[in-house]
């Protein structure tokens, strides 16, 4: 079902459920790629791990061969922001790796991505990646039927400027639309915006993503057309889910429990399930 100018994707109950399958794989494959993330690994052991993994589970990357990208997985290390392409450069102690992954299973998309440390990093690096991945859950959170699309970027953005002004909030680069593709309407800012957006409607599945760094946030493409960096070097921290709006509360399809305990944390509910 579509609705609306943007022609919002709206599932049903059962449509759902295929997206939490893949999501659900989205979830385990990057459990796997997180303990491979150590010092001496590379990018492309990642990709091989993605494509590995991808393959017994009988799903498809959503990555590999859009508009021309190479891999599976995107591996952006440090003041790489996103869309960074897997290499033989080892990870060293005190890197970060930020790993974006999707995939399709039955013609259903899941999307997801996180910011991991390398060995021991910096107190300012930690307190980054901690800071974008609450403010990812704060957008969750906001996530409620009825509520506007603009909620979510403004709670991305007061989390954000709650922990530090220091921090640049990525305006370039946001979250989307996901379903039967990769990437729907709407488009998901990060930021505080006078648009106030469509309404949110249980069936709705949006990919939340906020990308912060340690100081500017201007970006650019370099010349293999996908690796996007920060301009003044900043170390750049990226989290995201694929999330439904449901009645009973944001369901997190990329998350093993659904986003429970995080939702619960923040004073929120959640749903584990899908009704029928």
């Amino acid at each position: 079902m579509t609705t609306g100018r943007q022609r919002l994707e709206i599932k049903s109950p059962a449509q759902l459920e295929g997206m939490r399958a893949a999501g659900l794989v989205v979830s385990e494959i990057h459990a796997i790629m997180r303990e491979a993330v150590v010092p001496g690994a590379t990018g492309k052991d990642l990709d091989a791990i993605a494509r590995r993994e991808l393959a017994a589970r009988g799903a498809t990357s959503n990555f590999l061969g859009y508009h021309g990208f190479p891999a599976t997985v995107c591996v952006s290390v440090n003041d790489v922001v996103v869309h960074g392409i897997p290499d033989d450069v080892p990870f060293h102690d005190g890197d970060i790796v930020s790993l974006d992954f999707g995939a399709v299973l039955d013609g259903w998309h899941g999307d997801a991505a996180v910011t991991i440390p390398v060995g021991a990093v910096e107190d300012d690096v930690r307190r980054l990646l901690a800071d974008c991945e609450d403010a990812l859950w704060a957008g969750i959170a906001a996530m409620r039927p009825g509520r506007r699309l603009r909620e979510i970027g403004t709670a991305v953005e007061n989390l954000v400027r709650s922990r530090s002004e220091r921090y640049g909030i990525v305006e370039e680069y946001g979250g989307h639309g996901i379903g039967t593709a990769m990437h729907q309407d709407p488009h998901v800012m990060n930021y505080r915006t006078r648009q106030r957006g469509p309404k949110l409607r249980s069936g709705l599945c949006l990919a939340v993503e906020p990308m912060i760094t340690l100081g500017g946030a201007d970006c650019y493409t370099l010349d293999d057309g996908w690796t996007v960096k920060s301009v003044d070097g900043s170390w750049a921290a990226h989290f995201e889910h694929s999330i439904a709006v449901t009645d009973d509360g944001p369901l997190v399809l990329t998350a093993a429990d659904g986003g429970a305990n995080r939702l619960a944390a923040l004073g929120a509910t959640a749903t584990g399930g899908i009704d029928r």
